[in-house]
């Protein structure tokens, strides 16, 4: 095992490290010529890895591959992981060939473990990499996902890039719109003909999600298909249309497409 940015002085806290760095570890992995690498978040309830080639493995793919392990040995309670409405499409299309099903709440660890609780799941977690496995601890722990991970390439006897193979991720555009009640999206009439006709445009191949931040005066808009020209499109004709009609402003986002570390609240 080799640690990387371990040495915290108090204030170097996910400086250039870490999930919300990712790069750092897949530098290292292809550098050490190793089979796996983690990167952690600050309080270490995240972890996102990258392979041997120095490719990411989401918190999607590494609740996808930990759910079908567990499916094939009897060990996923109803056949059901829980996720938020972020977690990838093209993930929740791999588990459902197999026969497991997505259930999707709000964005929040809290409303991943709720449902959990309430229907008997043991995996579930966010694509950000907050993973909770409700048999082996009561809430996300990046170190028991990690060794959840480890546990499946070693039992299975395969690496991590082939287990991760499946999980095709799709384009997700991600746009934020600030306006002064973001709520009141939902109750506009155009805006919702927009996002039917968008939907319609789609048929099947993607997904459409607006929703006002938790946190900040923003709408949030996110698109999602395999063709990453249609996703952009309709991300950016829905964000000027939110705009319009709710008097709002263009706001920066944490980068045009989902990240590894997660969306904004």
């Amino acid at each position: 095992m080799t640690p990387l940015h371990a040495t915290p002085d108090g204030t170097n806290i996910n400086m250039g490290s870490g999930s919300t760095h990712p790069e750092a570890i897949q530098a290292a992995v292809v550098a050490h010529h190793a089979d796996v690498g983690f990167a952690h978040d600050g309080d270490g309830d995240r972890v996102i890895a990258a392979d041997r080639h120095g490719q990411l493995v989401d918190g999607d793919a590494i609740m996808g591959i930990t759910a079908l392990h567990r499916d094939a040995h009897g060990g996923l309670p109803g056949r059901r992981v829980v996720v938020t409405v972020m977690s990838n499409l093209g993930f929740e299309r791999v588990l459902r060939a197999a026969g497991i099903q997505l259930e999707r709440v709000r964005v929040g660890d809290r409303y991943v473990l709720e449902r959990m609780l309430e229907i008997g799941a043991s995996v579930g977690g966010e694509q950000s990499g907050h993973v909770i496995f409700l048999d082996r601890a009561t809430t996300g722990d990046g170190l028991v996902t990690a060794l959840e991970l480890v546990n499946v390439m070693l039992e299975s006897g395969r690496p991590l890039e082939e287990l991760r193979a499946p999980f095709i991720r799709y384009p997700q555009i991600l746009l934020n719109v600030r306006v002064a009640q973001p709520e009141r999206w939902a109750n506009d009439p155009e805006i919702q003909r927009a996002i039917a006709q968008a939907e319609g445009r789609l048929r099947g191949r993607g997904r459409v999600l607006i929703r006002a931040s938790g946190t900040e005066p923003l709408v949030r808009i996110m698109t999602e298909c395999e063709d990453a020209g249609m996703a952009e499109e309709l991300a950016r004709e829905l964000s000027d249309l939110v705009s319009r009609r709710l008097g709002g402003t263009a706001a920066p986002a944490p980068g045009n497409r989902a990240s590894a570390s997660g969306p904004a609240a």
